[in-house]
């Protein structure tokens, strides 16, 4: 069974219904996502939205996030989702991959991400494609 990954491109009801299904399988506090999110999502130029699909069916997706520094140019994965029914397939490593692989045509210098403790698959994906674990503490403040 193989793994389609591609760029969205264009908000429509499609990616609005993927959004609705897989977000509260990341986030139960994730805001559903109307049209109109969707397509201001999709028009950042900072953020590049990728799904994977398995026989024609969304089952995943991933934000690729790209930021100018004075340091360089650095780049962040943020909401990788996989459909539960999807999980064992691949489907994150192929998003990942593809990540990785539109940050370095970029010039990314980096790639960061983070991942719950908990989430034991994802972590152990994460360090077989190469990511490693830094000594950091992650602060955030709540607007």
């Amino acid at each position: 069974m193989s793994v389609d990954v591609a760029v969205v491109r264009e908000a429509n009801d499609e990616a609005v219904e993927a959004f609705a299904r897989l977000l509260p399988q990341l986030s139960s506090r994730a805001d559903p996502l109307d049209l109109a999110a969707v397509r201001s999502l999709l028009s950042a130029d900072a953020s590049t939205v990728l799904m994977a699909r398995v026989e024609g069916e969304v089952v995943g997706m991933l934000t690729l996030v790209l930021f100018p520094l004075p340091s360089g140019l650095r780049a962040r994965i943020e909401d990788v989702v996989v459909d539960e029914a999807a999980r064992g397939l691949g489907v994150g490593g192929a998003l990942t991959e593809e990540a990785l692989r539109l940050a370095e045509a970029a010039g990314a210098r980096t790639v960061d991400l983070t991942s719950r403790p908990s989430r034991v698959a994802a972590n152990r994906l994460y360090e077989r494609l190469g990511f490693e674990a830094r000594e950091s503490r992650l602060y955030r403040f709540v607007l």
